[in-house]
Formats: C-alpha cells, sequence, structure tokens
C-alpha cells in the first residue's frame, strides 16, 4: 500500500464549517454548563451565609431583648403611670378654671411669710434651735448577754423610751444581726443585739450606763441635720393648710354643681399631699425627738482545743468529696439533658436539608450531561 493510497480524502469546505459549528458549539455548552454550576455553587453558598446570618441575627435578637425587656417594661409601666397621672392633673386643671387657685395665693402667703422667717429664721439656725437627728451603736462583751439586753431595756424605759427591737438567745457560732434600717447602724457579730429609742438629751446619760454591764469595745455616735428638712416641711404644710381652707370656704359659696366638683377634686388632692407632708412632718420630728441606740452584746466564746485529723478522717474527707463530685455530674447532666435533645433535633434538620440539597445537585449534575 502507497501513500497516495493512504491519504485521507480532502473534506469540502461546507463539511469543515460544519464539523467547526459543531465542535464551537460543543465548547460553549461546555462552558455554559460550568458557568451555570459556578452560579448554582456561588448562589448556595451566598443562601448559606444569609442563613448563619439570619441564625447569628434572630440568637442576638433574643438575647437582647432578654437583657433590655426588663428595663423596657418598666419604663412602659412608669410613662403609663406618668401619662394617667398627667391626664389627671389636667383634667383637674380644666376643672377648676372657672375657680381661683388659692393654692399659688397659699403658697405665696407662705412665700411673704417664709421670707420674713427666712431672716428671722436664718439667725434661728445659727443659734441652738437646731434640728439635730442622733443615732449611736455601741459592742459590748458581756458575760451574760440576756441579763445585759434586760438592763439595757430596763434603762431605756426609766429614761422615758422604749425598745424598739431586740434578738437574744443565739449562740456564738451563729451571731444574731438586725435588719439595716434608715439611721440605724449593722452591729458587730454579736449573741444578742437591742434597740432602743430614748429621749434624744437622755441618750448619753445611758450610753454611759452602758460600761457597768460589760466591756465597750466600740462605740459611735451619729449626728444629722434635719433643719432646712424641718423648715421646709413646715412651709409646705402651713402652706397647703392655708389653700385647703380656703378650698373649704370656696365650697360653701358654690352656686353650680361643676364649681362644687372642680373645687371637691382640688380639695381632695391638696388634702392627701398634706396627710403626706404631716405624716413625713411629725416622722422627722420624732427623729429630733427620739435618738435611735443600737447595741451588740457579745459573749466570750468557749475554748476550741485542736483535733489533728488522722487517716480515717482524711478517707472519710475523700469519700464525703466524691459522693459531691458525683452529685453534682448527676445534677449537670440533668440540666444538660434538655438542651441536647434540642441540639439533636436542630441537627437532624441539618443534615436532612444537606443531603437533599446535595441529592439535587447530583440530579441536575446528571442530567447536565445527559
Amino acid at each position: 500500500m502507497t501513500t497516495k493510497d493512504n491519504a485521507l480524502p480532502e473534506l469540502a469546505d461546507d463539511r469543515v464549517e460544519v464539523i467547526e459549528q459543531r465542535l464551537f458549539a460543543q465548547i460553549a455548552e461546555e462552558r455554559s454548563a460550568r458557568w451555570q454550576k459556578a452560579e448554582r455553587e456561588r448562589a448556595r453558598a451566598v443562601r448559606r451565609g444569609r442563613l448563619w446570618m439570619g441564625g447569628a441575627a434572630a440568637a442576638a435578637l433574643v438575647a437582647v431583648s432578654a437583657i433590655i425587656a426588663p428595663s423596657v417594661l418598666h419604663g412602659v409601666s412608669g410613662s403609663s403611670g406618668a401619662s394617667s397621672l398627667t391626664s389627671v392633673s389636667l383634667e383637674a386643671g380644666s376643672a377648676i378654671a372657672t375657680a381661683p387657685d388659692t393654692r399659688a395665693e397659699g403658697m405665696s402667703g407662705a412665700d411673704s411669710s417664709g421670707g420674713g422667717a427666712a431672716s428671722a429664721g436664718t439667725a434661728a439656725v445659727n443659734t441652738a434651735d437646731r434640728q439635730i437627728a442622733v443615732s449611736a451603736s455601741a459592742t459590748v462583751d458581756v458575760q451574760n448577754a440576756a441579763s445585759a439586753a434586760q438592763a439595757i431595756a430596763t434603762a431605756a424605759a426609766d429614761a422615758g423610751g422604749y425598745v424598739e427591737s431586740q434578738s437574744t438567745g443565739t449562740s456564738p457560732g451563729q451571731p444574731a444581726a438586725p435588719l439595716p434600717d434608715m439611721g440605724k447602724m449593722m452591729p458587730a457579730p454579736a449573741s444578742a443585739w437591742i434597740t432602743v429609742r430614748v429621749p434624744a438629751d437622755a441618750l448619753s446619760q445611758v450610753v454611759k450606763g452602758l460600761s457597768t454591764l460589760g466591756t465597750v469595745t466600740a462605740s459611735q455616735t451619729d449626728r444629722r441635720d434635719v433643719t432646712t428638712e424641718t423648715l421646709d416641711l413646715r412651709a409646705r404644710v402651713s402652706a397647703l393648710e392655708t389653700s385647703v381652707a380656703r378650698l373649704t370656704d370656696l365650697m360653701k359659696q358654690s352656686s353650680s354643681t361643676a364649681d362644687l366638683i372642680a373645687a371637691e377634686s382640688a380639695l381632695s388632692e391638696r388634702q392627701s399631699e398634706l396627710d403626706s407632708l404631716r405624716q413625713q412632718l411629725t416622722w422627722t420630728e420624732s427623729q429630733v425627738a427620739m435618738s435611735t441606740l443600737t447595741v451588740s452584746l457579745v459573749e466570750p466564746s468557749p475554748a476550741v482545743t485542736a483535733d489533728p485529723a488522722g487517716f480515717g478522717d482524711g478517707v472519710a474527707a475523700g469519700w464525703n468529696g466524691l459522693i459531691a463530685t458525683l452529685n453534682a455530674l448527676v445534677v449537670a447532666v440533668g440540666f444538660l439533658l434538655p438542651w441536647l435533645g434540642v441540639g439533636l433535633v436542630v441537627t437532624a434538620v441539618v443534615v436532612l436539608i444537606v443531603r437533599a440539597r446535595r441529592r439535587r445537585h447530583s440530579r441536575r449534575n446528571a442530567s447536565a450531561e445527559r
């Protein structure tokens, strides 16, 4: 066979053009398939990122809501309360529009009288007529706390005071401790404690008498000047009393039902405020008139002998520690079980979604290859 016999026949131009067109079409299809696959992968990655971002945003929203919900609810309740009070005040103001505002006159009268009282009161405040609330505390070492507490109660009664609170009978290993209160001090750990109220001028004498009960290891006296607070409360009470009296006269002179209702509403509001101020003034004056004395009574603690631990004590301590550790592990497992169940459910859902997407992707690739 010669070379001439092995030579391939020449193709016509139209046949070459058909072959080129088919080749270029196949290349274009392959590029298009690759591009579509890349686009699907990119869209899948974008959707996956959005899902993660949405989950993170939801978790952050839940955490922020759990943190700020109490303050928001408190603010909403406070604003609703303020709005209700504002509406009540506006209704009261519109109701008494036809009546003269005797409260302003009363306050102006109080200011005018208070102006003179201020000049005279300034000199009075700088003298011995100041309002001082005195409180004291002490710690005393005694042999018998119960009898010492009874002696302090007797001394307070003799001075014209009374026992406000008392605790006795507590063992040294379990010291008594009274609740903190305004103007009072927290006593030191003690076998007993007692709080008495005595007249202010008798406080120093009662404190001196504590030395006859035992050894005074600590003492403290606090003085709080409430002169300005007392004068302010008295001026406000006087102004409101004048306003209440004028409103009472206005109710008697009212000629219409509307005026009567408006005056009665204003009178009720100012009478309530007057009662509140009177209670504050009474409490402040009582703090000045009667001083508070808190005494901690400490009994000597019994001597404790050393008890060295041996091998058996070490084994017992180790066993107790093992039991405590096992109990803690059981509690931890019980606490985590519900969370593990939720985590398993979420994981199963995610796995199913991923598998479904992979199957769909494989089917699309198979159809594209065909």
